[in-house]
């Protein structure tokens, strides 16, 4: 009997000819062993830990999918299982999605948290631009405050341009002694725009980071964690943007999966992948990042329920000692 591990299967480079009923093995070694969720990761936390988790939940909303001509077509319900699965297995404390529908479609995601056992009392949806594609957050913690920021504006040209999505602050109390200021973002996409979507998403970063600055300038030493999907990539213009060049820089943290991979998108079209949603923390959080836990989720159910993969940063609720607000983190964290 040939005994092989499925990692072992996958990686195998075979130099020979075999025999069909290998190759069906082999197959089936890799999609019950190589797609197995984050295998051997730790997801539980210390009674003064807890964890973020962003998701682009992939047009989670009534659209025209069937060519109708009507946008009443809701998201699949195999795919929204398959988000909340992923969510569940995760077990976030708190929760910023991207593409969430209307009021309906927001409550009826919360119902079916709810019904897997994930209850997060406190939440709120900015809505905003004529496609429900919305921010939203969730928390198992009190939000004490819900800011929406909704009148930030850019020029390209001779056109003013608002930032489509807004930006949703939330500020959470996580016990009596710690809060945090979270801020969602879903910046411009890829999509072609006569304007240049490549200039336009990289005013919305500016903004975005203008927007953070604004927050630590108001509440000196505050804890500050951005999160989203900023629809670029590392080296880009839009991210240097986003963390900015001063002693408020934001550090990316850089989530890793147990295998090594950080990507976060997929495109069918182009079969790429990329990193493209984010957790940046500003100079007073950072002490907190526990970065062994900070981890991209691997799941045989990441392709059903989105394009994107649910992103997790895990954190002390205990303020550390900061590194000097005149040495900002280093970007590439």
């Amino acid at each position: 009997m040939l005994l092989i591990s499925a990692t072992e299967m996958c990686q195998l480079k075979l130099n020979r000819p075999i025999s069909s009923s290998l190759l069906l093995l082999a197959a089936a070694a890799c999609l019950a062993g190589c797609s197995d969720q984050n295998r051997g990761f730790d997801y539980s936390r210390g009674a003064d830990e807890f964890a973020v988790m962003t998701y682009n939940l992939h047009q989670y909303t009534a659209m025209d999918r069937d060519g109708g001509g009507t946008d009443d077509d809701p998201k699949p319900e195999d795919e929204r299982k398959a988000v909340v699965a992923l969510i569940q297995s995760a077990n976030p404390d708190v929760l910023a999605v991207q593409e969430m529908g209307n009021e309906l479609y927001f409550h009826e995601f919360r119902a079916q948290l709810k019904a897997a056992g994930l209850e997060y009392p406190y939440a709120d949806l900015l809505r905003r631009g004529a496609r429900e594609i919305n921010l939203a957050v969730l928390s198992r913690f009190p939000i004490i405050e819900n800011i929406h920021h909704t009148n930030e504006w850019y020029s390209v040209g001779k056109a003013k341009i608002p930032v489509s999505r807004g930006y949703l602050e939330s500020v959470i109390q996580v016990n009596e002694n710690y809060r945090f200021h979270l801020l969602n973002a879903h910046l411009k996409s890829k999509v072609y725009s006569p304007l240049g979507q490549t200039e336009m998403r990289r005013n919305e970063a500016r903004l975005l980071n203008k927007t953070a600055r604004g927050i630590m300038t108001d509440h000196p030493g505050c804890n500050l964690l951005v999160v989203g999907d900023m629809n670029d990539n590392p080296d880009s213009a839009a991210i240097r943007e986003v963390t900015g060049k001063s002693k408020q820089n934001l550090a990316d943290i850089r989530p890793v999966e147990p295998g090594g991979d950080v990507w976060t998108h997929y495109s069918d079209d182009s079969d790429t992948y990329a990193r493209i949603d984010y957790l940046f923390v500003n100079v007073q959080m950072l002490p907190e990042l526990i970065r062994g836990k900070a981890t991209v989720l691997r799941s045989r159910q990441t392709y059903k329920a989105s394009d994107h993969r649910p992103v997790i940063g895990v954190f002390r609720a205990v303020d550390e000692v900061s590194v000097s607000a005149t040495e900002p983190p280093d970007p590439a964290l």
